[in-house]
């Protein structure tokens, strides 16, 4: 890697980027590759480069439709946490955590990782009595989390109104290891770690047919840049998995939902941590830009669109305007929309399908950032030994038919 003094590296800025290498190559397909991730978020090239590094799988393509990262990888609001209900989910979340903690180093860029803390708000009893369960759950898988009381909450985000609002804070759960990191970066991050080890990254390759051979294991996928051969298949494609799987004839319990966030006009820092509502849909946090990161609720309808009703937004913003009150005259700068895929336990689906060689990481919902380095260190375990990793054990698509449903809505509930 190229390394430059903080005076080469302004005159380097100030030239326009002559000079500057590109962080992968523009790599061209090859007939056959040992193995394909389709999918080049954040999940995807994640798996390319732990099937590389940890796996000895060097000849992989990624493929990816658009451009790296113009997924759900670069249309979140960057929220890492692990205070999920039950142990399986914590166990899964925790390890993303812990990977996320030295990520930075692992892949030599700066992911921004900050663990500013995640508080999540409770404004009635029937939510204390949910958040407090968490708590308990939570310590008893051995993950933080603990429970504090309206001032204390105050005290941690001094911006915050808890009392005279629609929904009085009666207190939160705070998992201080939580936080954010930039998404961009992460998905720049794997990929260019992942080229360095040898993995093609096709960009604008979107895949338009899965071929099986004559045992029903897969063989090829049809792209718009040609047919490419391979024995093993991962697909981490998010809100559009289930239309991936179709082509191999493999239906997935999935539905996808668009997902709304918007950014503010920037401001200095001034907002310390990462605020969660799940009684009201809203959530705001701080990006480095100094942009108030804010998002609400799934839209109620099912679609493969990236806009969403403005209703949804408006009602984000009348419960943040009540819960921080100096926000009130900010102006919002811009708003987008992601996929969201939602399984019926609202946990995902890491796993073999029924078809030989074709392999799954989907079902994410509103959770799938926050998990993405454990996923696709999982993910690519599983891929590379053709069985599951202890970890993502619990999240095949057996339990649907076996009834061994991982239930996190109340985790999960607002979108984050």
């Amino acid at each position: 890697m190229q390394r430059f003094s903080g005076l080469s590296l302004l005159r380097r800025g100030l030239t326009g980027q002559r000079g500057w290498q590109p962080q992968w190559r523009r790599a061209e397909p090859k007939p056959a590759y040992d193995a394909l991730i389709v999918g080049g978020g954040g999940h995807g090239l994640g798996t390319a480069y732990y099937l590389a590094r940890e796996h000895g799988l060097t000849n992989i393509a990624v493929l990816e439709k658009g451009w790296i990262g113009s997924g759900n990888t670069g249309r979140n609001t960057t929220i890492i946490r692990s205070n999920y209900l039950f142990p399986e989910s914590a166990a899964l979340y925790d390890h993303a955590v812990k990977l996320w903690e030295g990520l930075s180093q692992t892949l030599n860029y700066n992911v921004m990782f900050s663990q500013r803390g995640v508080m999540m708000l409770a404004h009635t009893v029937h939510d204390a009595q949910v958040a407090k369960r968490h708590v308990h759950a939570n310590r008893a898988a051995g993950v933080d989390n603990e429970w504090l009381t309206p001032r204390e909450a105050q005290r941690f985000c001094p911006l915050l109104n808890i009392g005279d609002i629609r929904y009085p804070v009666v207190g939160a759960a705070l998992q201080r290891r939580g936080g954010t990191a930039r998404h961009d970066a992460v998905a720049w991050g794997y990929a260019r770690a992942a080229d360095a080890l040898g993995v093609d990254i096709l960009e604008n390759c979107e895949v338009t047919g899965i071929r099986r051979d004559a045992s029903g294991a897969v063989e090829a996928v049809d792209t718009t840049r040609g047919t490419i051969r391979a024995p093993r298949i991962g697909v981490a494609a998010a809100g559009h998995t289930s239309v991936i799987l179709a082509m191999a004839q493999v239906p997935l319990p999935l539905e996808s939902y668009p997902l709304q966030a918007l950014v503010s006009e920037p401001v200095k820092p001034v907002f310390p941590c990462v605020v969660m509502s799940n009684t009201i849909h809203a959530y705001i946090s701080q990006s480095d830009k100094g942009e108030l990161v804010i998002g609400a609720g799934t839209d109620a309808y099912t679609s493969y669109t990236q806009r969403g009703g403005p209703h949804i937004t408006n009602h984000a913003l009348e419960a943040i305007c009540e819960l921080f009150p100096m926000f009130r005259r900010m102006r919002m700068l811009r708003c987008w929309g992601g996929i969201v895929d939602v399984t019926p336990d609202r946990s995902p689906i890491i796993g073999k399908t029924g078809v030989p060689g074709l392999y799954v990481n989907c079902g994410w919902g509103t959770g799938g950032f926050k998990a993405t380095p454990g996923s696709a260190h999982v993910f690519a375990w599983t891929i590379a030994r053709d069985e599951p990793h202890p970890l993502n054990a619990p999240f095949t698509l057996e339990r649907f038919r076996d009834g061994n449903l991982i239930d996190e809505a109340a985790a999960a509930a607002v979108a984050h």
